[in-house]
């Protein structure tokens, strides 16, 4: 059986998006409450019952939430323009390699705007 499960964390940080336009609100420093949901996909385990555990993608994931809480995104490596759309990339790349089975990473920057990112199109 084949499932897909969701943990989500969040943090607090502080960004400005410098590439738009003159005039944009966003272009000022403004902060947000971010969820983020990390989506996980495979096969469950017949004797467990689980594909794993919610406390283990919390665990491989806290490195990554903590480089972002109560920081100020743009001086981050990688987040010099931090749209949601450029940082729900940017943790893909950083847990895919040790959440092998993500699927998806979903940024939140508030109740009514997320982005969903899946992965590389190659």
């Amino acid at each position: 059986m084949i499932v897909t499960l969701t943990k989500t964390l969040a943090f607090e940080a502080a960004h400005r998006l410098p590439n738009l336009p003159d005039g944009h609100k966003c272009r000022d420093l403004h902060g947000h409450a971010f969820h983020i949901d990390l989506a996980v996909s495979g096969e469950v385990d017949p004797r467990s019952g689980l594909l794993m555990d919610y406390a283990e993608i919390a665990r491989v994931a806290e490195p990554v939430r903590k480089r972002l809480d109560h920081k100020y995104l743009n001086d981050i490596e990688g987040l010099e323009n931090p749209t949601s759309e450029m940082l729900s990339v940017w943790i893909w790349e950083r847990l895919k390699p040790v959440l092998p089975q993500l699927v998806a990473v979903t940024v939140r920057e508030s109740s009514t705007a997320s982005c969903t990112y899946t992965g590389p199109t190659d």
